[in-house]
């Protein structure tokens, strides 16, 4: 950084309809984030998607990077497949290389990976499946950045493994006192009021610790935050969320910047 201004990044991931079928308002989101996470055509997205989004985005000035999940449309990548290791190496290295394709074909290549859904939440859990992650973005192009969850495997290897990586939390997301993300099927584990999101997030980036359910604080570094796109009310969170920030005298960049 140029200053000493706390900043932070605000990303979300879109790109995640497929065909006629449309997640999220995009646009709208684009007017807002930092870096956006553009879904390869696992869990969503397809090549007309993904080169509309990325050619918005470079108008935008938004960042972009590869959003790799599960290949599992039908649970848009939100439940666990047990695939191998070498499997799941296999299948982000191909996502990873089909974002840098479009991102490229709309002259706007992305500059980070980040995990989708149920893959992207091993990566914080299991050692092996953040391993297989990390490989298959150091082979593909090392320089990428990896966006990972706070307080994961995947953050420790990477840097273990001489990538970049920057830390996310999620501005729409409850956390246990183990500092994981609340499973979705219990209640309260997605959070729908924006002012109490971006109250949270104020307090969390200022602290730099995750909040849990029971008030509990875990510090860690927290270089990005998370808004959903496929919410009812991702862009009054993310607005607001982003008010809030600049409002604290909070810089709102991307982490590259």
């Amino acid at each position: 950084m140029s200053d000493s201004t706390l900043s932070v990044d605000l990303n979300s991931d879109m790109a995640e309809g497929f065909g006629a079928y449309r997640m999220g308002d995009d646009e709208a989101i684009l007017r807002i984030v930092t870096s956006a996470n553009i879904a390869c055509g696992f869990h969503g997205g397809d090549p007309e998607i993904m080169a509309s989004t990325f050619a918005l985005a470079r108008e935008r000035g938004v960042a972009v990077g590869a959003h790799p999940g599960f290949p599992d449309l039908w649970g848009f990548g939100r439940r666990n497949i047990p695939f191998s290791a070498g499997e799941i190496e296999r299948l982000v290295a191909y996502q990873i290389g089909a974002a840098q394709a479009l991102s490229a074909y709309a002259g706007h290549p992305i500059t980070h990976v980040k995990a989708h859904g149920a893959l992207g939440n091993l990566t914080q859990q299991n050692a092996e499946v953040a391993m297989a992650v990390n490989r298959a973005i150091k082979a593909v192009d090392p320089s990428l950045v990896c966006l990972v969850i706070a307080l994961g495997h995947q953050q420790r290897q990477a840097a273990e493994m001489g990538l970049t990586t920057a830390s996310e939390i999620f501005a729409d997301r409850a956390y246990t006192d183990e500092g994981h993300l609340v499973h979705r099927s219990q209640p309260g584990a997605v959070i729908h009021d924006a002012g109490e999101a971006a109250a949270r997030v104020v307090r969390m980036v200022r602290a730099g610790a995750i909040e849990t359910v029971t008030g509990k604080a875990i510090e860690t570094p927290i270089d990005s935050i998370c808004v959903h796109s496929d919410t009812p009310a991702a862009v009054t969170i993310a607005r607001t969320v982003r008010d809030a920030l600049e409002a604290d005298g909070i810089a709102v960049r991307n982490f590259l910047k």
